[in-house]
């Protein structure tokens, strides 16, 4: 009885965190999302079209069978599938994305603002990882968890830390990710970083990252590819 119970309180618990960990939580059935174009007001998220006119293809997408182009420079192509291609997501906090590697292709360094995601590799090997936030001693380095994944494989990437995939393999590989937001965001480290409009200022990363103006400026001068 107390095991049943300890049960009961950990399925609580556990609820009780992906309810905090994901978008709020809807208060009616639906909110399928009006386009951008076409509201009039800005909300924290997207506002509701009239109920009386949503159809089922509100809540339908096609086309994660197919394979994303990753022939650039990183080698990959992420397919979202989030509030922006199925209105019928808005408020219901998950969304969903394919990722095509070419051989040796990565998907760079990157975090999810507002999402944790979970990683299935159906198709080649995945060499894949995450780095913790700043310790609270000053004396200790970020840690690294890595993991190297094959088809049925799963991982898990925790909100708002910077992770990465990359194809170890000589062959194609494909994996599927769900995301604990209807809209997730994404920071690229390197586009961000060295790739922003404006520029962020050559002093400012020279001291940050400890190395000579020249090389930030060649950093900036890089093309740097989005991949999503």
């Amino acid at each position: 009885m107390a095991i049943h119970k300890l049960l009961v309180i950990a399925l609580i618990v556990l609820a009780s965190s992906m309810a905090y960990a994901s978008d709020p939580s809807p208060l009616q059935d639906f909110c399928v999302a009006v386009d951008d174009a076409k509201a009039s007001v800005f909300v924290n998220g997207k506002i509701c079209k009239d109920p009386k006119m949503v159809t089922a293809d509100d809540f339908f997408f096609s086309g994660l069978n197919k394979p994303g182009n990753t022939s650039n420079k990183v080698g990959s192509k992420v397919t979202p599938v989030n509030v922006n291609q199925i209105a019928g997501l808005n408020t219901l906090g998950i969304s969903l994305v394919r990722i095509d590697y070419a051989p040796y292709g990565q998907n760079p360094p990157h975090t999810h603002p507002r999402a944790t995601e979970i990683l299935v590799v159906v198709e080649g090997t995945l060499y894949v990882g995450f780095v913790t936030s700043n310790p609270a001693d000053p004396t200790q380095k970020n840690k690294l968890f890595t993991k190297v994944l094959y088809p049925g494989d799963v991982f898990v990437f925790p909100q708002g830390l910077i992770h990465f995939q990359f194809n170890t393999g000589k062959t194609n590989a494909v994996a599927f990710a769900g995301l604990s937001s209807q809209n997730p965001g994404v920071i690229t480290i390197a586009n961000a970083v060295f790739g922003s409009e404006p520029s962020i200022s050559s002093d400012v990363l020279a001291r940050a990252f400890q190395v000579d103006k020249d090389v930030i400026k060649y950093l900036q001068g890089q093309f740097w590819w989005n991949n999503n």
